[in-house]
């Protein structure tokens, strides 16, 4: 994955996206029909190691720009909001469906939704959650030792989203959804669609759906439909929750709570369509991102045994004689936990590809941007860079506990950015890593790693829909022989 010897993009004369190489577009639509929407990451990633770190690309007669060089993309996020947005066309897509978030919103709407999500996320609102957590990581550990014993393989991917739905809509929500033992929710069945299909019509060359529908657009609807029922029934339980417990003179248990009682500046408050889509928003990313992150690293462990046995020693020195992290303490004891966790980030981020927008006339390095020009950030191409850092492209996670900085090259922290930096950095990233240590202690002190792997053993493929996912892991557990 290493970048090719070229001209970087901070040095040289300045350079405007005409300048730069790039594949050949078609004369009608640029390069939109050339994409491979599933591995369409991969794609910009071959040829970025063909034109170099700073290419250009055509979307019909707008210019985008697709850079790979850290310092680059840190000083785009970084620019955010005032300099860069998200693309408008996410914004116009996400509000078609009605999700009105914190995710797509821009200048004083983010501001002020961002304000409350961080605050309902933050560390001391996650001690307050975790006996909720805590109970069920300990409900998934009995419904995986009952497939241990039964020598049952499972769809690791569908499992772990089960477990990130009910952790997400128990804190951010008040409820126990428990799909879990359920095995099966409406709720679950309709986000595994939502998000594929946003992905497709952001880079899709015609908004056909806008004038057309065909089947698939009717079922995405049906989906979208299902969501938003569910969100409903979500925001009236918490309603009566708080009349209950007094009604605005009360203090908000969750995010949800936080989002109905917030006011602006003049005491008004937030309108129903942005509480429901931070809703959506914390439901879908709440699936999505923490379920496939630990997918890889629990292939990453199965294909490396001295890191699995190092987490199993780890857990049993700072657990034994309990099963699971019983305090919050506990699961920030797991720094094993959390190298491997961030190793598997880096090297099969689930964001390989932040796409951005210029709001104004612009330089990045040394181009030259104008207002409107889009800005794909291939965010793994400098993280696995062996110019950079050493064996770059092997599963180390010792390199995160170094506590002196390499000799040569950079630190591991700086070039992997799996949540994104700068202004919008990701506000679920320490509930994402308090559930991924959770999870890895519980499964490293009851069961060995049987399987992990694909039906005809190869490596996973790597699929973009929205977010990056593993294709096909299953996985088979054994319990642990304790004598």
């Amino acid at each position: 994955m290493a970048l090719p010897q070229t001209v970087s993009v901070r040095s040289g004369a300045a350079r405007r996206p005409a300048e730069l190489p790039g594949p050949r577009p078609s004369t009608l639509f640029g390069h939109l029909l050339q994409f491979d929407l599933p591995r369409l990451h991969l794609q910009l990633e071959d040829w970025a190691r063909t034109y170099g770190p700073a290419y250009r690309l055509q979307f019909g007669r707008r210019d985008a720009v697709v850079v790979s060089e850290t310092d680059a993309i840190l000083q785009a996020l970084r620019a955010r909001p005032q300099t860069w947005r998200r693309l408008s066309s996410l914004e116009k897509v996400l509000h078609e469906a009605r999700i009105r978030g914190v995710f797509s919103a821009e200048g004083q709407a983010w501001r002020r939704q961002r304000r409350i999500v961080m605050a309902a996320l933050d560390p001391g609102h996650l001690r307050r959650f975790f006996p909720a957590l805590q109970r069920v990581t300990g409900r998934l550990q009995q419904h995986w030792m009952q497939a241990a014993r039964e020598g049952r393989r499972f769809d690791l991917q569908a499992e772990l989203m089960r477990y990130t739905v009910d952790v997400t809509a128990g804190l951010a929500f008040g409820v126990d959804m428990n799909t879990i033992e359920q095995q099966h929710s409406e709720l679950h069945a309709h986000l595994d669609q939502v998000f594929p299909t946003i992905f497709r019509r952001l880079n899709s060359p015609l908004a056909y759906w806008r004038v057309l529908r065909l089947p698939r657009d009717r079922e995405f609807d049906r989906h979208i439909d299902g969501v938003h029922r569910v969100v409903r029934q979500l925001m009236d339980a918490a309603r009566h929750r708080l009349e209950a417990r007094g009604g605005a003179a009360t203090e908000p248990a969750d995010l949800l709570e936080a989002l109905l009682l917030a006011r602006d500046d003049e005491g008004r408050p937030m309108p129903e369509d942005e509480v429901a889509g931070n809703v959506f928003t914390m439901l879908l990313a709440g699936e999505d991102t923490t379920a496939n992150s630990l997918a890889w690293t629990l292939y990453l462990l199965h294909t490396h045994p001295a890191a699995w046995q190092r987490l199993v020693e780890e857990a049993d020195s700072v657990l034994a004689p309990a099963t699971l992290p019983g305090r919050i303490e506990d699961a920030a004891a797991l720094p094993w936990a959390e190298a491997c966790v961030n190793e598997a980030m880096r090297l099969h981020p689930v964001a390989p590809l932040n796409e951005l927008e210029a709001c104004e006339d612009t330089r990045l390095g040394d181009l030259l941007l104008p207002r409107g020009t889009l800005l794909f950030c291939l965010t793994r191409m400098g993280a696995v860079d062996e110019r950079q850092l050493e064996h770059g492209s092997d599963f180390r996670p010792e390199r995160w506990l170094a506590s002196d900085p390499p000799a040569a090259g950079a630190s591991p922290k700086r070039l992997s950015m799996p949540f994104g930096a700068g202004p919008r950095l990701c506000p679920g990233r320490y509930l994402a890593m308090l559930e991924m240590r959770m999870l890895l202690g519980m499964l490293a002190r009851n069961f060995e790693l049987a399987e992990v792997g694909t039906a005809d053993g190869l490596p996973p493929r790597e699929q973009m829909a929205f977010a990056m996912r593993p294709v096909g892991l299953q996985m088979r557990l054994a319990p642990r022989q304790w004598h």
